[in-house]
């Protein structure tokens, strides 16, 4: 495991109209007060486990090796869900086990990982209802100060997991969902990740992690010519794949691979998920 670098992230549903945030922050820094804190987001739609895990899994590959990502999206706070902490061979990460490190740790893997159980690296008075503070704050600023990951519980190795990213590839064609819209009303699915080589695309099938029931005997990864790909999305087809937003005439449709890595319905300059009416989980079409 890497050896920390004093920068721990912070991804949670908690939104900043209350002090949940600023109080988790200072009980890190009454511990590390040197630790670098990076705010990732807090607008999590609350108990939203799945999108959780998908911005921690777009966002955790671009922190430098030592990082300790701190996520707490956690409806089953107080009940018989574990308390955890993970170490791959870039990253710690700590939060609740319910399946939020699942995508992150699915081409980074996790080499250890254990219950927060000792009581000395958890706050004296642990409420039922605010752990990001009295459990997985204090857990966090002890790896971010190089504290060893053993020191805080007994070893686990049966981490709940989130089910795969939605992807089937059957015949010529690709079934996957909408995952998230961002603030741009851009959709980013679930077909991913996608590189550019020339004109065409090369869709990488992480058999262990991204590829659905469906998926046959197709082997990864895909060729994908962007021209000739057709997409059907809402009651819309679009044609093509593009690689910018100013391709298309403002207001129009169009698909592209977003700074994600993965297919991306937008509006050149508009709101494509407003448009379409699409939210998470809608079916996406591709023909190749």
């Amino acid at each position: 495991m890497p050896p920390a670098n004093g920068m721990i992230s912070l991804l949670t549903d908690f939104g900043t109209t209350d002090a949940y945030v600023g109080t988790m922050k200072a009980v890190i820094l009454a511990r590390t007060p040197a630790a670098r804190l990076v705010d990732l987001c807090h607008e999590v739609p609350p108990q939203d486990v799945s999108r959780a895990a998908f911005l921690l899994y777009t966002a955790a590959p671009y922190f430098p090796p030592g990082t300790v990502h701190l996520a707490v999206v956690d409806p089953g706070v107080g009940t018989g869900r574990r308390p955890v902490a993970l170490a791959t061979e870039r990253a710690f990460f700590v939060g609740p086990d319910n399946g939020l490190f699942t995508h992150a740790t699915a081409r980074d893997p996790v080499i250890a990982a254990v219950e927060l159980r000792e009581a000395g690296y958890r706050l004296a008075d642990v409420s039922y209802t605010f752990h990001g503070r009295d459990v997985f704050a204090p857990a966090a600023a002890h790896l971010a100060a190089g504290g060893r990951l053993s020191d805080l519980g007994p070893p686990v190795s049966d981490l709940a997991r989130l089910p795969p990213f939605p992807l089937e590839v059957a015949g010529s064609t690709i079934r996957g969902e909408v995952l998230h819209t961002d603030r741009f009303g851009n959709a980013i699915t679930s077909i991913g990740p996608l590189t550019w080589e020339g004109d065409t695309l090369i869709l990488s099938l992480h058999l262990s992690a991204q590829v659905g029931r469906g998926a046959g005997s197709k082997v990864s990864p895909l060729r994908l010519t962007a021209t000739r790909v057709q997409i059907r999305v809402a009651d819309q087809t679009l044609h093509g794949i593009h690689h910018t937003y100013a391709e298309v005439a403002p207001g129009m449709l169009l698909a592209l691979v977003g700074s994600h890595g993965h297919l991306e319905i937008a509006a050149n300059a508009g709101n494509a998920a407003q448009a379409l009416n699409l939210r998470p989980g809608n079916p996406i079409i591709l023909a190749y």
